[in-house]
């Protein structure tokens, strides 16, 4: 069983729990995902690894309250204990040969893009993160992006907090400004790492993109992570999570991510309203 050491808030709908994984711990690598039960009976849900430590032999996990398994999961406490936890699964991210990147994140892919953040800073690579939320209420990992990036920005939809607009703004102006990056990687919701392909293509300049956001089981069984690069089919979960940005079929993916939201949000409904009949 995997306890459950750490658990907070990180804002209204996000959760971070630390786990006791040392098995999982000793091999993950940012980019990389794994599967969670909360019960025998639950569902499996690939969640991203957020954050590892082989010392202690923890893995951090970042969610969003989604979904009922979502809602199951946030429920449990520390000591609580997970049913299952495996992997790491999927395709590390590929930092071998870059110098300067720019890690751009979107709402809950700042879970993902911060690892990989982290490990480009830990390689010596001189790092811009530029993350963006709908509001302040909706921020998180601020203060750790800001230990490990060279340059930070922040950028909100309101203006509530850091500069207001959308984080391909900052992007065209420091490339337009003979920044150079290396790589370009995106991780968020699939609108913003469409703009942001849309925004560097025209430059030539390396981009990247995490596909977690349609991945459903976790192993390609399921078909639910199908996408369209080059013109081949691949699947997020076995041949990335990442992939070249400017052979993506954005439009075919943000189709394929839709397909589930009824059912998952009647889903979450249903769970929620068992549990308040519960606590009565």
């Amino acid at each position: 069983m995997y306890e459950i050491l750490r658990k907070e808030e990180l804002n209204p709908t996000v959760t971070l729990m630390e786990i006791n994984a040392p098995l999982v711990a000793h091999k993950a690598q940012p980019g990389q995902f794994i599967i969670l039960r909360v019960d025998e009976n639950g569902e499996r849900i690939p969640l991203t690894i957020a954050d590892s430590n082989i010392e202690t032999g923890t893995v951090t996990i970042i969610f969003q309250i989604v979904g009922a398994t979502t809602f199951e999961l946030n429920k449990l406490n520390v000591g609580d204990s997970l049913h299952d936890f495996s992997g790491p699964l999927g395709n590390a991210t590929e930092t071998d040969g870059v110098k300067k990147v720019c890690v751009v994140g979107g709402g809950v892919g700042c879970a993902i893009a911060y690892p990989v953040a982290k490990k480009f800073h830990n390689l010596g690579a001189d790092v811009t993160s530029i993350v963006g939320f709908r509001n302040k209420d909706l921020i998180i990992l601020q203060k750790e992006f800001e230990a490990i990036s060279d340059k930070f920005i922040l950028m909100t939809d309101d203006g509530s907090d850091g500069e207001k607009g959308v984080v391909t703004a900052p992007l065209k102006q420091m490339i337009e400004d003979g920044a150079n990056f290396d790589e370009v990687i995106a991780i968020g919701p699939l609108v913003m790492m469409k703009f942001v392909t849309l925004t560097t293509k025209p430059y030539k300049i390396k981009t990247v993109v995490s596909m977690n956001p349609i991945m459903v089981d976790g192993t390609g069984m399921c078909g639910g992570c199908r996408l369209t690069v080059n013109g081949e089919t691949k699947f997020a979960c076995i041949d990335g999570p990442d992939f070249d940005a400017f052979g993506i079929d954005f439009d075919e993916a943000m189709k394929r991510g839709a397909v589930y939201k009824d059912i998952e949000r009647h889903k979450y409904e249903e769970t929620c309203n068992l549990f308040k009949k519960e606590v009565k």
